[in-house]
């Protein structure tokens, strides 16, 4: 009786040994980062007449099946992983003899510059697996990563190297930007660029814009600011600024105030009285802005500098526009099963507001109060008018799709739609074809054109438009893209 029992427990212990084990090693899946061959990221210097942009994480890996796809994944800024910055993929085939693969991966051009970079392996399993973040060179988990957009020195001041400034006024130093629309011709054209501003050598600590405002004597410059990526030849020329006891300050006054309504013609500008004017907007040069007075209806920084012959000075305003704050209570994407509801409520400090809502390009009937209750898929905005003082009005999108498929995940044009869950069931077109340059026709076998838009979202037939009765009715759609033309028919049953 003893054996028997100890038998029984052994059998136990092995069958339960054996059943841990297969869990374990299930649920084992690993990723171990090697360490990085690179210190930095430093992408975009020229290396033999190239920008450089190409870098390598190799890893180790267990338990994972064959063909398994991984990517690397550089994090935010922050050095945060919520929203990663970029990520590069490779798929291969599972070789159990090697159990390790380098992924070679470059990092976006536009990137935002940081010094806390980090790097990690993410598998694109149905759960994924992450590893630990690389270690670089120097065995740190977070280093500098830059792209250096502009590679060259650049001018300031329009490449005068002399300035002279008003006693008790100031004069503002910008990137010299003659060309706005030939991008790569100044770095003032890559709006993720910072600057470094010095005088007399000294670093000013504070100003890393396009344009510095200098009130006192001495010898300026600017360098591009890579962080530690930066290089002493990515800088301007130097400008020596005196001054003059002639002239005077500069102010700027608004015709309709600061702040101001933009949904007129606009407010007037007009700085003290000189010889001659350049104005700016956010520091660059407005083409033909050289009067006293400049005419807008967008808010902004706006710079004037005034000549007063024999010294210049910079007028400054910070122009507000009068509009209103307005936001949805729910995210710009949402997903709900067919027969449940979202209630979308718009809040608002608009004075006097009025609501319309919109399904795609098209009114909703009666839906003109703060809330509405969405019952269908699609692609949803709601428009709010301010009716009183300063009228303007906002747009707020939002989408809506089913269990997480998308509204934008259409791959073949439908030729039937069925209205008998409506408004659940609309004709949709892939997304290739959802961009403001498609035209999408609609038309009905009686030659109406019941739909003429374009940048279609997937929102016809309204709701409720269309009473099947005996004959199931037919309709031809035309759609025109730059990659040509498509034609065909829709037939729409109860």
């Amino acid at each position: 009786m003893i054996q028997k029992t100890t038998l029984s427990v052994i059998r136990f212990i092995a069958f339960f040994s054996i059943l841990f084990c297969t869990k374990t090693n299930t649920y084992a899946q690993t990723i171990v980062p090697q360490q990085l061959n690179f210190d930095r990221i430093c992408a975009g210097l020229i290396i033999d007449g190239a920008p450089f942009n190409q870098y390598a994480a190799t890893f180790s890996y267990v338990d994972f099946p064959a063909g398994t796809t991984f990517e690397v994944e550089l994090s935010d800024d922050a050095g945060n992983f919520t929203t990663p910055t970029a990520t590069t993929k490779i798929s291969f085939t599972d070789d159990p003899t090697l159990k390790q693969q380098t992924i070679r991966f470059a990092v976006p051009t536009n990137l935002k510059g940081s010094d806390i970079y980090s790097l990690r392996v993410k598998s694109n399993t149905t759960t994924p697996t992450y590893s630990l973040r690389f270690k670089n060179l120097a065995n740190n988990t977070s280093f500098p990563a830059y792209y250096s957009t502009y590679v060259s020195s650049f001018y300031i001041n329009e490449k005068s190297p002399t300035a002279t400034i008003c006693s008790g006024g100031s004069i503002s130093l910008s990137v010299y930007n003659p060309t706005p629309n030939d991008v790569p011709s100044s770095p003032a054209n890559y709006p993720n660029l910072k600057y470094k501003w010095y005088k007399d050598d000294v670093l000013i600590t504070g100003q890393s814009g396009t344009t510095l405002l200098v009130n006192s004597i001495g010898t300026y410059y600017a360098k591009l600011d890579y962080g530690l990526c930066s290089e002493d030849n990515l800088s301007s020329n130097r400008v020596t600024v005196t001054t003059s006891g002639s002239g005077s300050s500069v102010t700027i006054s608004s015709s309709l105030g600061n702040p101001f309504c933009s949904s007129g013609s606009g407010t007037v500008l007009t700085a003290t009285s000189g010889n001659s004017y350049v104005w700016k907007k956010n520091g660059s040069v407005i083409t033909g802005a050289t009067n006293r007075s400049y005419t807008t209806n967008e808010a902004a920084v706006y710079t004037v500098d005034v000549d007063f012959g024999g010294c210049k000075a910079t007028g400054t305003i910070d122009l507000k526009g009068n509009n209103f704050n307005a936001s949805l209570n729910v995210p710009a994407t949402n997903v709900i099963a067919p027969n449940e509801t979202l209630s979308v409520t718009v809040t608002t400090n608009a004075v006097n507001p009025t609501f319309q809502w919109f399904l795609g390009n098209n009114v909703i009937s009666g839906a003109n109060t703060n809330t509405y209750v969405v019952s269908a898929r699609g692609n949803y905005k709601v428009k709010v008018s301010q009716a009183a003082g300063c009228v303007v009005e906002q747009e707020l999108p939002f989408t809506v799709s089913y269990d997480g498929n998308p509204v934008t995940s259409v791959e073949k044009i439908a030729n039937i739609i069925s209205l008998s869950s409506y408004p659940y069931d609309v004709w949709d077109i892939p997304s290739e074809y959802k961009n403001p340059e498609t035209s999408v026709k609609i038309i009905s076998s009686n030659g109406d054109m019941v739909l003429d838009v374009v940048n279609y979202q997937g929102d016809w037939p309204p709701s409720g438009s269309i009473d099947i009765k005996n004959v199931n009715p037919v309709y031809y759609y035309v759609i025109q893209s730059g990659t040509g033309e498509r034609k065909g028919s829709i037939t729409l049953i109860k």
